[in-house]
């Protein structure tokens, strides 16, 4: 086509799930919404309990609130449109949107594979060597690990904005994701991508597959101390702590690998829809149960927390 044809996009469509029937993609919506609304309350109870309550002010839940806070932006990044788009039609997102919640989606997910790995290092100390714990865990180091984690994920969301802006799109104006994602994004370019696929197959296979090496040394380390403990109740609790955070590491790294750390091209659309799910909703509504909300300390203070909310609210005569 020549150049003279060609029209420049300044706004795209996200086509979600517009294969579905209507009545299909308001239950989808609506299911969203809750499943929405469930990640942010639990990510933010998680964090507000963790600024109000001593007995959660450790190595341990300050990790745990930093996901927390990187969860509801994470998901709130690619959630809202995900039930805005069936419930309402509005499917129109204009060109710096797009690029700025692609640019925030990666960004935000590299920051959470390093902040995994430095949890289950966390974990690995706390474990593997209780006595020495305090002394390692220095609030400090804490400090240190996790703004190393967000440094890295603001280098990823400044490299991605510079590339993308050197993008161009002309033609169909269709994205066939519910936002916007590398593959359907970077099909539709009038510019040859190639730079950024290759740039991004090569930090994101650094971040997610170097994240993925240490954490599973470390749990194979903290299964390997679990089973020299004395008491078959201990054991068995450890083991059912370990497989739940393995069941949704499983799912946040099965999916990342799936996706971004062979070349986004080789995956099929209809593919790449439909595991983007697992890591933009399964995976983060999952959070909270996993991580905070099941351990018997988050829900005692939950309940005292309730407990006084509910005296100063509804004071006895």
């Amino acid at each position: 086509m020549g150049a003279e044809n060609e029209t420049a996009v300044t706004e795209f469509i996200l086509e979600g799930f517009s294969g579905l029937d209507q009545r299909l993609q308001l239950f989808l919506s609506l299911l969203l919404l809750l499943i929405y609304l469930t990640t942010a309350m639990g990510n933010a109870t998680i964090i507000f309990l963790m600024c109000v309550d001593h007995r959660l002010q450790t190595p341990m839940y300050f990790f745990i609130s930093n996901l927390a806070f990187l969860e509801i932006w994470f998901t709130s990044s690619t959630s809202i449109k995900l039930f805005v788009i069936p419930s309402s039609g509005r499917r129109m997102i204009s060109l710096s949107s797009c690029f700025t919640q692609s640019c925030f989606y990666f960004a935000l997910g590299c920051t959470e594979m390093v902040l995994l790995a430095v949890m289950s290092f966390d974990r690995y100390v706390a474990i593997c060597q209780p006595l020495r714990y305090a002394a390692i865990m220095k609030p400090e180091l804490c400090i240190h690990l996790v703004a190393a984690a967000w440094v890295i994920g603001i280098t990823v969301l400044s490299y991605r904005l510079v590339l993308l802006y050197k993008l161009t799109f002309c033609g169909s104006n269709k994205i066939h994701h519910f936002f916007c994602d590398n593959s359907p994004l970077f099909t539709l370019s009038c510019s040859d991508p190639s730079l950024l696929w290759k740039t991004d197959s090569v930090l994101f296979s650094v971040v997610i597959l170097g994240s993925l090496c240490f954490t599973l040394a470390f749990y194979m380390g903290i299964l390997f101390c679990i089973l020299h403990l004395p008491a078959a109740a201990g054991r068995k609790k450890a083991f059912a702590t370990c497989s739940s955070h393995l069941t949704t590491l499983a799912i946040a790294y099965g999916s990342c690998i799936a996706l971004y750390v062979r070349p986004s091209r080789d995956v099929s659309l209809e593919t790449n829809r439909i595991v983007a799910l697992l890591n933009t909703v399964l995976y983060p509504v999952l959070n909270p149960f996993i991580y905070s909300l099941r351990n018997k300390t988050v829900i005692l203070a939950l309940n005292e927390a309730i407990a006084r909310a509910t005296a100063q609210l509804f004071p006895s005569s």
